[in-house]
Order: C-alpha cells, then sequence, then structure tokens
C-alpha cells in the first residue's frame, strides 16, 4: 500500500483566521473513473481489486482471505483472467496515473498472477442464487461466447453453448499458439464457467447440424458468438496453390496438432498478432521466416512485446513492403514477388497509407506463403443473419435485427482484443437480461476520469515499476509449450500492487482530516465500506480547500 504521513493533527489555519470564510467553495467526496478501467475494454475495476490486496494489512485480512475476495472483483467482468493476462495487450497501463511518476502498474501480469492464483487455489466463479426459467443458446465458445455464457448463467439462466470443433475456446484455442496459452491454462478457466451449469455441445454447427430456428424455438434468446474463423485471401495472381495456406488456417491446424508440410523457407504477409503468431510458429517448426508488412515497425498494431520477441527468436522484417504476386512453378508457389512501398497522407485509420513505389518489384523465395492480414465469418447455413459487408449487425448492447437473437465480439465486424470480447459478450448478456425481463433501464451518467494533474501525487514514495521478465529466445524458439514471459513471483506480486494509487475512490490515507483546521472532517470506523470512512461537516468548513489540495487519489471536489 501507499506510505501514509503520520496521523497527527497539526495547524494548518489560514491566518486569517476561522472566522473568516476563506472561500463559499464546499467539499465534497466524489468517486471517479480510474483510467485504468477506463482504458479496459473488459470493463474491470483494476484499482478495486488491486486495492484490495494491497491493504490486507491495513484492514487485519490475510494474504488469502484478500485475494478471494478481489478475485472476485476481478472476474466479476472478466471470467479469463488467467487467458488475459498472458494475451492482452494491456491499453489499460497506457492510461495509467502512475505512469507520470516512475511507470506505470504492470497490469498485465498482475491480472495473469491473480488468474493463475484462482486455478491454483481452484476459486470458484460466482454462482447463480436463483434459477429463472428462460433458458438461452450461445452459439460459438470464444471470449464472447464464453463472457455471455457465464454472465448469464451466474443470473441464473439455463445456457447451452454449441461448438463446431472439437474442443471449446474458439479462436483462444485454435487461434492463439499454445506457447502464449497454455491449453491447460484455458481449459481450466473454461471449466470454471460450466461449472455454473453451463451445457456445452461440442462438433455442433448451428446451421448445418442444427438448423437456427430449432434453437430459436426452444430457447427465449440466441446469442451468435461464431467469431471469424476464415481467412482472407491477398487478391493477387497465384495465390491458390497448394502450400499457400491463410494465417487462420495454418494456426487452427497447428494447434489441432495436424502436421503441416511448409518446408525450409516460410514468408508470412501482415502486421498483426495473428501475423507474428504464424510468423513464430513456422519458426517453431524449424523454417526460416520473413515477414513482409507494407508499412514501418512504427504502425504495426500487434503487441509490442510481440513483436521484439519475434525479432529476438531469429523472425526477419521486411518493412514497406506488399505482396503484388505468389510465383507458382510446376504447380507449386517457390516465392511471393514483393513491391516496395512508401508512405503517403493517413488514411481512415489515422496511419500513413502505403503507396506503391514503380518498379521496385522484387521475390523472395519461400516453400510456404501464409497470408495474414484479416479474417471475416462463416455463415454456413446463417446466411440469414448476413449484412451487405459480410457480418452480423449489433446495435452497442448486441441486439441484432432479427427477433430475439443477439451478437457480439468478431463477427459483428468488431475484430479485435480478446478482452474486447470479453466486454462484448458481458454487455450482450446484460441487454439480454433486461430483455428477457422485458426492463428498460435509464442511461447512467459515467464518471469523471481522474488524471494525475487532479492528485497530490507528492505523497506517494517512488516505487519502481517491476518489468516483465522473459526467458532468452534461444531456449524458447525451438518449443511450441514454453512460456517466453516469466510471471511475478509472490514478493513482486506485492511490491507491485502496493503501487497502485487508487485513482479517485479514498484509500484512508488520513490526509482531508488531518489538514483540515477548523474540524470540519469527521472520521468514521473502518467497519464502513472503503471510501466511507469521512464526512464532512460542511457548517464549520470555511472552505480553504487544503482538503482538496492534499487529496492524494483525487477524491475531493470543491463545489
Amino acid at each position: 500500500m501507499a506510505i501514509v504521513v503520520k496521523k497527527k493533527k497539526k495547524d494548518y489555519s489560514i491566518k486569517a483566521g476561522s472566522a473568516t470564510q476563506a472561500s463559499a467553495l464546499r467539499p465534497k467526496y466524489q468517486p471517479k473513473t480510474p483510467p485504468c478501467t477506463f482504458k479496459c475494454p473488459s470493463g474491470v475495476d483494476i484499482r478495486g481489486y488491486v486495492m484490495h490486496v494491497s491493504q490486507s494489512e491495513m484492514y487485519g485480512r490475510t494474504f488469502d482471505q484478500s485475494m478471494k475476495e478481489a478475485w472476485l472483483m476481478l472476474t466479476d467482468k472478466n471470467p479469463l483472467p488467467a487467458t488475459t493476462g498472458r494475451v492482452c495487450p494491456h491499453p489499460c497501463e497506457s492510461e495509467c496515473n502512475r505512469g507520470s511518476l516512475e511507470g506505470p502498474l504492470n497490469i498485465n501480469n498482475i491480472e495473469r498472477y491473480m488468474g493463475d492464483y484462482g486455478i491454483k487455489n481452484n476459486l470458484p466463479l460466482t454462482a447463480p442464487t436463483e434459477k429463472k426459467a428462460e433458458s438461452v443458446a450461445v452459439v460459438g465458445s470464444g471470449p464472447a461466447g464464453l463472457s455471455c455464457a457465464y454472465q448469464l448463467a451466474r443470473r441464473g439462466y439455463g445456457v447451452t453453448i454449441y461448438e463446431s470443433f472439437e474442443k471449446p475456446g474458439g479462436m483462444l484455442r485454435y487461434g492463439i499458439p499454445s506457447y502464449r496459452l497454455p491449453e491447460d491454462v484455458l481449459d481450466a478457466e473454461i471449466k470454471k464457467i460450466l461449472d455454473l451449469g453451463v451445457q456445452l455441445k461440442l462438433k455442433t454447427k448451428i446451421g448445418k447440424d442444427v438448423a437456427l430456428d430449432e434453437i430459436r424455438k426452444s430457447n427465449r434468446v440466441v446469442f451468435m458468438g461464431i467469431g471469424a474463423h476464415a481467412g482472407k485471401k491477398l487478391g493477387v495472381p497465384g495465390e491458390n496453390a497448394p502450400n499457400v495456406m491463410t494465417g487462420a488456417e495454418f494456426l487452427h491446424k497447428v494447434n489441432k496438432g495436424e502436421k503441416v508440410d511448409i518446408g525450409g523457407k516460410v514468408i508470412v504477409v501482415g502486421g498483426g498478432n495473428s501475423a507474428i503468431d504464424a510468423a513464430r510458429v513456422a519458426l517453431r517448426l524449424g523454417s526460416d521466416v520473413t515477414l513482409s508488412y507494407r508499412r514501418t515497425r512504427a504502425e504495426m498494431p500487434a503487441i509490442e512485446h510481440e513483436i521484439h520477441s519475434a525479432e529476438e527468436e531469429g523472425v526477419k522484417f521486411e518493412y514497406l513492403t506488399a505482396p503484388v504476386e505468389v510465383v507458382v512453378k510446376d504447380g507449386k508457389a517457390t516465392g511471393l514477388k514483393l513491391q516496395r512501398m512508401e508512405l503517403g497522407e493517413p488514411d481512415a485509420s489515422g496511419r500513413r497509407r502505403p503507396v506503391p513505389v514503380p518498379g521496385s518489384e522484387f521475390v523472395v523465395e519461400a516453400t510456404f506463403v501464409c497470408p495474414s492480414i484479416s479474417q471475416e465469418p462463416e455463415f454456413g447455413g446463417l446466411e440469414s443473419l448476413k449484412n451487405e459487408k459480410g457480418w452480423i449487425s449489433a446495435d452497442a448492447a448486441g441486439k441484432t435485427p432479427a427477433d430475439g437473437v443477439f451478437a457480439g465480439g468478431d463477427v459483428t465486424n468488431q475484430l479485435g482484443l480478446v478482452t474486447e470480447a470479453i466486454g462484448l459478450g458481458r454487455k450482450a448478456a446484460e441487454a439480454i437480461d433486461d430483455f428477457i425481463r422485458n426492463n428498460e433501464k435509464p442511461a447512467e451518467a459515467p464518471l469523471t476520469v481522474v488524471r494525475y494533474q487532479n492528485m497530490y501525487r507528492d505523497f506517494f514514495v517512488k516505487k519502481e515499476r517491476t518489468p516483465t521478465r522473459y526467458i532468452p529466445a534461444s531456449e524458447v524458439k525451438t518449443s511450441m509449450t514454453k512460456e517466453p514471459m516469466l510471471a511475478l513471483t509472490d514478493t513482486e506480486f506485492k511490491e507491485e500492487v502496493s503501487r497502485c494509487m487508487s485513482c479517485g475512490l479514498c484509500f484512508d490515507c488520513d490526509n482531508c482530516w488531518m489538514y483540515c483546521s477548523d474540524g470540519a472532517v469527521e472520521k468514521k470506523a473502518k467497519t464502513t465500506p472503503r471510501g466511507t470512512h469521512y464526512e464532512f461537516i460542511l457548517d464549520k468548513c470555511q472552505g480553504c480547500k487544503k482538503c482538496a489540495e492534499a487529496c492524494p487519489c483525487g477524491y475531493i471536489d470543491m463545489f
């Protein structure tokens, strides 16, 4: 926890004397949204669970007691923390107010530690307290489907997940290599969801094995979370050669345990996480690997540490290049013709548009060509849900134009992070609950996001960020199962959570009580919930603003 100044009352009175009002403004304890949660697509109360652990000693809790309670705070929004703690690019960290000091909290690795702790100690997810009569069918067991199923099950609905593949997990299992996300970790987190009473039907493709109308008749609502498993082609001559395979298909086959003959020279096209994954997997299969990307490294959308790891492991990068033709000889691809690019004006994504350089074509030899540029859904038997652009249309709550059908995740043209799919699944589940109960929720005004400029940062003792550690590339680049990223140790975890500044919510530092010379702050027993341990006695307040100026977490506003 943060270091707290000595709790001894001092005289901070205004020299003019308390008989003279300093200002007409009066203080108010005002909770705010911390920037980490604001930036988290899953909406996880990061501040809540981190501070709960860090203040164990202050509140007389054991570490294990705090961890069990914090686990419920974390999994309230995200039932897959050990998964996201490994594969999420942690956008929350870029917003962390601690970043204005020594560096942001290592939230990603904190989350991984919490997730692994939950698995190791067999901590259960929140169980339903009642059983509702209505049932919901969830089509697809990727992150959106699992998240939706969990949120509905804990609300008491009967939930059945229909999955077309042999095992659950969707892109978590078939699109992410096991060295990044071990199968046993994914299995353990899925089991916790199934333990809530969720039924799972594998190798059952809705639209083929079972008609969509059939499950619509037997369920009050259907949630579509079928993902986007079909890799997009390059659209260049020669790409129909048998040794050209999209990154989605390549990773799927490898993760299923199928042998893929890629030869000794592989070229991957793309700059996202799937492209980096495909390149590193090909490297682990013993091939020399080159990755072609049409912009520069600075514009690559893949996770930075994954790019860095690929570089260290030996993947070669051809930046500012784009494919123009797959070179084919005797019916097989023998290389990929690339064209040099230069960056022009920004496009719709905000990144500078790559522009071809005339006469700059060159050929890279290849025994296997792997385009990993994007993905799209497969709609076999579900064409009635497909919009004109090839996706499922859904509003912000996941409701589609089809009666009683909701959707979320990649299939709604929101190809993105695992944490985004988890958030969309949860929001859809909340909307489904309202839909079934015919409940109209009024829109809630969001709380102000607290920024470091509104906090008293001098209060906090300097504590360097605990860096994420990696196993040397030479020791992992030949293994499909060895995790390169190391977990935090127990000591590192405790040190790292202690760096949280509780942005926007009281953490009982006593500053407001100590700095008030008019006795306008009443201190309460800590048996009440955190954030309610102080109360302003406004008829004693002179409006000096010392309490607000000395509030480390920005919890006090003047009105």
